[in-house]
């Protein structure tokens, strides 16, 4: 398979601090350099989780702003900066809805069940239908099989874009459940390849999953934000450490930003 291999590395998430890793990038100063150093290990992309006063994760377009700046700076346009939307039980879909108009970011990641509730989608096809006019890549997180399958149900209602969409198909879980060879049967099986899937594999077996994902014409989201460790279980010394060891899963050719924006933009735009 000659399709280019995207790989976005995701550094802190929402959950773990320096305490998990003395490495994880806190502030938009360290979250720089870790684009930085990510960017020339294989990384097309970057995923971005904010931090406030206090450490704890934040939707806060200021923040967003900082962080990006610090990575532009450093970066230019190498990377796609994708910005969350993740609610960790503290932000409703309108708050997250909010963030997204205030900043009308490069790239965003949604997740489905947060965006666009059962009984609750029309403020959250609304921002689609936005996001479609503003140009902004937008990557849906599925968390299991039958995910998928609302995804596709809420596209043939014409709640969101027609075609192949990009997806974030999540395996295994925060609570230390790491990802399970099942997860990936079953998204498989419900058709994630009629996408442009990215897995997310939680837990040491990251690599092996991001493998077979690549197998299957998909991406990789990789980083301390799912997983420490190299593919030989020890403890990764940076986020670059990941992203170097992932670009040697596959022998597909590695892509570029510039690579990863066509392959987004061309489904969802015509």
């Amino acid at each position: 398979m000659t399709r280019p291999f995207a790989i976005a590395v995701a550094p802190n998430g929402a959950r773990r601090t320096k305490a998990d890793h003395p490495a994880l990038p806190m502030t938009a100063a360290e979250l720089a350099g870790t684009a930085e150093s990510a960017l020339a290990a294989g990384a097309a992309m970057i995923h971005l989780h904010v931090r406030g006063a206090d450490g704890g994760h934040v939707l806060d377009a200021g923040l967003y702003r900082e962080a990006e700046a610090a990575i532009r700076a450093v970066t230019g346009d190498a990377l796609v900066v994708q910005v969350t939307t993740e609610a960790v039980g503290r932000y409703t879909p309108a708050e997250q809805i909010s963030l997204v108009d205030a900043l009308r970011p490069e790239s965003v990641s949604l997740a489905l069940r947060e965006i666009m509730p059962e009984g609750g989608e029309s403020a959250g096809a609304a921002l689609f239908e936005r996001m479609e006019e503003w140009g902004t890549l937008h990557q849906i997180i599925l968390y299991d099989a039958a995910d998928v399958a609302r995804l596709e149900t809420l596209q043939r209602r014409g709640l969101l874009p027609e075609g192949p969409l990009a997806i974030l198909p999540v395996m295994g879980r925060y609570s230390g459940t790491g990802a399970e060879r099942a997860e990936l049967d079953a998204y498989l099986a419900a058709g994630i390849a009629r996408h442009a899937f990215m897995l997310c594999a939680f837990g040491p077996q990251e690599a092996a999953f991001i493998a077979a994902g690549a197998a299957h014409g998909g991406h990789a989201r990789v980083g301390f934000e799912n997983n420490l460790h190299l593919p030989d279980g020890s403890l990764a010394p940076d986020n670059a450490a990941i992203v170097a060891a992932t670009a040697r899963q596959t022998m597909r050719p590695r892509a570029t930003a510039e690579d990863l924006r066509r392959l987004w933009r061309t489904p969802a735009n015509g």
